[in-house]
């Protein structure tokens, strides 16, 4: 009896719960609209806001990112890259972030106790789940490149969830950098160095051989010629990667944004707090596959050509499954 008791308890405190909590998120919600109403970012002073392309105005960032400083002392520019020697409201919160995850991760592991805390308990977990993901992957070979597939994963999830906190994103001085192109378009420069060097590295020079096949002529001038086509094109996918890695990192993560203010503006917060959690998930997605891109992209550029044929197939495989979770 005691536990049936229990059990229809908590059946019937759930969903009271839950209906409280929706009554407690719709009251803020009005409150808010009426103590801070949307306001035209054109016309800060007007009185009236037209609803509704005034309401999504007033939550909207423009891709371009705000400029705190900058070194000549130019204005913001409008362009979404930019090249001037200036400190974005991106690069602000990045640094941050970084500075934050940095004393966090010291906090939390600096004792190395054989018998650990919950927080050095917590690192270690993490990074086994990610190096058990990893290795899964791409097997033995992959764990010298665990702690860069690691690296980025976490700061990449840091930079995606900040967005998703005020007042990140809703004053100029603080953004999210990864809803920055100019952050991606870096971050994928650094995976694109790392990759060409470790296959220079492992390969030597044999490492160009993937792209300019010119053995393969001693089979004859139509088998060369293909191989040579191939290779060539393998050489433009080559530079296309860190283009699709920043791009779709982007895309994603500034489109959730832009997502997440429309349905703020024109709806009470209920929407926008299941918006929320959905973003959650889905920038912890994407962060996974921006390392796991990088992670077998570096696999397939170590591996000769009497193993980079299988390596490469089951490499493909993996890139183009992680592919169609990101769409």
């Amino acid at each position: 009896m005691t536990g049936d008791t229990g059990q229809k308890a908590r059946g019937i405190s759930n969903p009271v719960a839950i209906g409280l909590l929706l009554i407690f998120v719709i009251v803020v919600d009005v409150f808010a609209f009426l103590l801070f109403p949307p306001f035209d970012k054109e016309a800060p002073d007007s009185l009236t806001c037209e609803f509704p392309v005034c309401y999504i105005n007033g939550n909207l960032e423009f891709p371009a990112p705000h400029t705190v400083w900058s070194l000549d002392g130019a204005p913001q520019s409008p362009d979404l890259i930019t090249f001037q020697v200036s400190l974005s409201s991106t690069l602000i919160t990045m640094f941050i972030i970084t500075i934050l995850v940095i004393v966090l991760l010291w906090a939390l592991s600096r004792k190395h106790e054989l018998k650990p805390g919950r927080g050095q308990n917590a690192i270690e977990y993490v990074y086994e789940l990610l190096e058990n993901f990893g290795t899964s992957l791409g097997g033995a070979r992959s764990k010298p490149y665990i702690p860069l597939f690691a690296g980025f994963f976490v700061f990449i999830l840091f930079c995606n969830w900040s967005g998703l906190i005020p007042p990140i994103g809703k004053i100029d001085q603080l953004r999210a950098p990864t809803s920055d192109l100019n952050v991606t378009i870096g971050l994928a420069l650094v995976a694109f160095v790392f990759i060409e060097y470790q296959g220079f590295r492992h390969l030597g020079v044999g490492y160009l051989g993937k792209f300019f096949p010119f053995g393969e002529f001693r089979n004859g001038v139509g088998a060369g010629s293909i191989a040579l086509f191939v290779g060539l094109t393998e050489l433009l996918l080559e530079f296309v990667k860190p283009i699709t890695l920043s791009m779709r990192l982007f895309g994603n993560i500034y489109g959730g944004e832009v997502a997440l203010g429309v349905l703020t503006a024109l709806t009470l917060a209920i929407i926008p707090m299941a918006m929320l959690a959905l973003e959650v998930l889905l920038n912890a997605v994407q962060a996974l596959i921006f390392a796991t891109l990088t992670l077998m992209f570096t696999l397939v550029a170590i591996e000769g050509h009497g193993e980079e044929h299988e390596v490469a197939e089951s490499a493909e495989t993996t890139i183009h499954a992680v592919e169609a979770a990101a769409h």
